[in-house]
């Protein structure tokens, strides 16, 4: 019990995870559909193909997981994207995440299975409109 006294700030440390998460996944949608930050390879990629399915994924759960509105349904959307970008894309390259460059589809699925446990957290969009965390 002293250790959770002791770190009573955690309400703040959680609220920059949640946002930092949020949008850093966000740019990697922005990245995919409008060539944001140089693009895929300098380019965009189709709405209508896979990865035009995960960029539209990343901007909407990206900007909910940031404003913390439905956190929780968009971390478990957002896990599974993770767990597929890894399978698909990465562990046909070896099963080595740092060897497949498939690291950081694995970092952000451990991120969203917090989000998932922990959901919006002390500040967020949800419980300002809706009074209470729905997912």
């Amino acid at each position: 019990m002293e250790l959770i006294e002791k770190y009573a700030n955690k309400d703040y440390f959680y609220f920059v995870f949640r946002v930092f998460v949020g949008l850093l996944f966000l740019q990697h949608g922005l990245q995919k559909l409008f060539g944001m930050f140089g693009g895929v390879g300098g380019n965009t990629v189709p709405l209508m193909s896979l990865f035009g399915a995960a960029g539209l994924i990343e901007i909407i759960a990206g900007i909910a997981i940031t404003l913390g509105l439905f956190t929780r349904l968009a971390a478990v959307i957002s896990a599974i994207e993770m767990l597929a970008a890894y399978f698909i894309v990465h562990a046909s390259g070896g099963l080595i995440p740092l060897l497949n460059q498939g690291e950081l589809a694995l970092l952000y699925f451990a991120s969203f299975l917090i989000l998932v446990v922990y959901g919006a957290g002390k500040w967020n969009v949800e419980k300002a409109i809706l009074k209470k965390e729905t997912f």
